[in-house]
């Protein structure tokens, strides 16, 4: 949370620095008692997904293999090789299965995960 004269939003959770996720890397982070999944794709971008796949019931994404579907950015369980967009946390290989996807934004290169995105 956000302390008083700082410049972090208060409803967002400072994670790590950016530096410390490998590039089409993965790291894990306890955000309010949710283990969210923290990305950094080939273009920079930085994108917060549950850990959680349903598809094996274990907190592994984070441990995933990151690629891109044509231009969607996205990770393969380590597990069953579901195929999750992390934009959204929808999965790509079947449509009745998501997680959850967070806001996230990278501030004075540290990296912040926000609230829950809303599903479409």
């Amino acid at each position: 949370m956000g302390t008083p004269g700082s410049t972090e939003p208060a409803t967002y959770t400072t994670v790590c620095p950016v530096a410390d996720i490998d590039v089409e890397g993965g790291v894990c982070a306890l955000v309010d008692g949710d283990a969210i999944a923290i990305f950094r794709t080939h273009d920079g971008n930085v994108y917060a997904i549950s850990d959680y796949d349903p598809c094996s019931r274990a907190s592994v994404l984070s441990r995933g293999i990151v690629g891109t579907r044509g231009n969607i950015p996205f990770v393969a369980s380590p597990m069953h090789k579901q195929a999750f967009d992390l934009r959204s946390g929808q999965c790509l290989d079947d449509a009745a299965v998501r997680v959850p996807a967070f806001d996230v934004q990278v501030l004075e290169g540290q990296v912040l995960v926000g609230p829950r995105k809303e599903s479409p």
